[in-house]
């Protein structure tokens, strides 16, 4: 089977066929740098990062791109509530999500362009709109887009023009349809004069848009795979970025992607329910891998739930996982199967389960591959717990840590190689005063003094220790946190 993703356009779930051979381009809408993501926003990027990396475990060679908004609405008005400057405000919010999206896990885009570094660009499509007779200047300093003038606008959404109220924009006079949205917006003398660049029309900036259309032209071409992003982007900005592009005459985004939303405790994610939560405070609050498991777990374009059930569930998986993927290195150590160690690891060379690799080509069905997963996990700790054969060990686990890694959790990977593991020093500690009483269990077992042997097993379950009696002798585990 080959590749299959759904189509949000055509509501269809097809093959991928890459405009240029054993390349994909993608673009994803990245944030607006108003203030810190929020959970939602965390979820989507997760999901595309999942994207990218089974593309490129698939074979393609992928050009990832992801904008940033520096300057819009919000941002001017955020910052001069906070007496800062709008671009200093900008910066420090790409920073906070840089940081937090390296926390967990994601992969960098190859490129990462910002809306204010690419004035030039958009000025060239404007014109060009204007040539065309889908965009005008209202004499004003702002530029429109003609909803009218493009018979198939609204088709992304499957929405008809004349059904539409309006652009769900400020109505402003130089408007000749409320329906018609602002490529361009005049400055105002409200608004710093560092917000605003001069064009043919006067002088002011970008509207949201126009940004996104203009740079996949620049780093993907007249015509690219795929464009990603939240479904609560779908209308206005993605149906306004395909109906700009194709009026523009270009091909622009071949197949559109959309995560679903994410809920907390059953309800859609909101200030006014006190259900809010930004993604610092879920990193804050619970392990950063338990959190990324959470939410990965799920079809991508289906709606997450996050709650507490959820993150105990996340984390007796991923305990499971590092535990298994920890016994099974140590048991190879010093042997010639010892893992190789982060981040010197070829997980493209190990052969995936057949059913792993239908459930990812299937439109990325992560739940299915889970099943798999959890199915490798059950032999792996079957073969550990019957001292199997180390080739045989070996193998399990580098089928085990190269499904995770697709995901973004290979337990070993370098960067959750010590993750749940606690602070080394405390763990070691712990590691002794255990260690001294499996010893005891194992002298009582020795003796058939049963009792006692049962005794000491029930103090350390009681203390929140997991004993597990292999071939090789007792293990422990920190059990899972109820």
């Amino acid at each position: 089977m080959t590749l299959h993703l759904h189509d949000t356009a055509t509501r269809t779930t097809t093959a991928l066929t890459p405009v240029r051979e054993g390349a994909v381009s993608l673009y994803v809408c990245g944030p607006t740098t108003q203030g810190g993501p929020h959970l939602g926003h965390l979820r989507t990027f997760l999901a595309f990062d999942v994207l990218v990396r089974w593309l490129e475990r698939s074979g393609y060679a992928v050009t990832h791109v992801r904008n940033v908004t520096d300057i819009d609405d919000k941002i001017l008005a955020k910052a001069a509530e906070n007496d800062a400057e709008w671009w200093a405000w900008s910066l420090r919010f790409e920073r906070d999500f840089h940081a937090l999206l390296d926390a967990v896990g994601n992969r960098r885009p190859d490129y990462e362009p910002r809306a204010t570094g690419h004035v030039p660009e958009m000025i060239a499509f404007m014109e060009r709109l204007i040539e065309r007779g889908h965009a005008y200047p209202d004499g004003r300093g702002s530029v429109y887009f003609s909803v009218a003038s493009l018979p198939e606008y609204g088709a992304l959404t499957r929405q008809s023009p004349e059904d539409m109220q309006d652009s769900g924009e400020e109505t402003e006079p130089g408007k000749r349809d409320r329906r018609d949205f602002a490529l361009w917006k005049a400055a105002k003398e409200s608004e710093p004069a560092t917000a605003s660049w001069d064009t043919p029309w006067g002088r002011g900036r970008p509207g949201w848009h126009l940004e996104c259309s203009a740079m996949s032209l620049k780093y993907l071409g007249e015509t690219f795979d795929i464009h990603g992003g939240g479904l609560d982007l779908r209308f206005p900005h993605h149906e306004n970025e395909q109906a700009q592009s194709h009026a523009a005459g270009y091909g622009f985004a071949q197949r559109w992607m959309h995560s679903g939303m994410l809920t907390v405790d059953g309800l859609k994610m909101g200030k006014s329910l006190d259900n809010f939560v930004t993604a610092a405070q879920a990193l804050a609050e619970s392990p950063v891998p338990v959190v990324r498991l959470a939410l990965v777990s799920g079809h991508y374009r289906a709606n997450v739930e996050y709650n507490a059930s959820s993150l105990r569930e996340a984390t007796t998986v991923w305990e499971r996982f590092g535990a298994a993927a920890r016994r099974a290195a140590e048991q190879l150590a010093g042997t010639e199967h010892a893992p190789a160690a982060a981040p010197d690891v070829d997980h493209g060379a190990v052969e995936l389960p057949a059913e792993f690799t239908a459930a990812m080509d299937d439109d990325l069905a992560v739940p299915e591959a889970l099943a798999v997963v959890h199915r490798e996990l059950s032999a792996l700790n079957a073969l550990l717990a019957a001292g199997g054969e180390a080739s045989a060990v070996a193998a399990g686990l580098a089928r085990l840590r190269a499904m995770l890694d697709v995901l973004g959790l290979d337990p070993l990977g370098a960067q959750w190689q010590d993750a749940g593991a606690g602070d080394e020093t405390e763990h070691h500690a712990l590691d002794a005063l255990v260690q001294a009483q499996l010893s005891a269990r194992a002298a009582a077992r020795a003796d058939k003094d049963w009792a006692r042997a049962d005794e000491i097993r029930d103090a350390l379950t009681a203390a929140g220790i997991r004993v597990e009696d292999g071939a090789d002798g007792a293990r422990w585990t920190l059990a899972p946190r109820s």
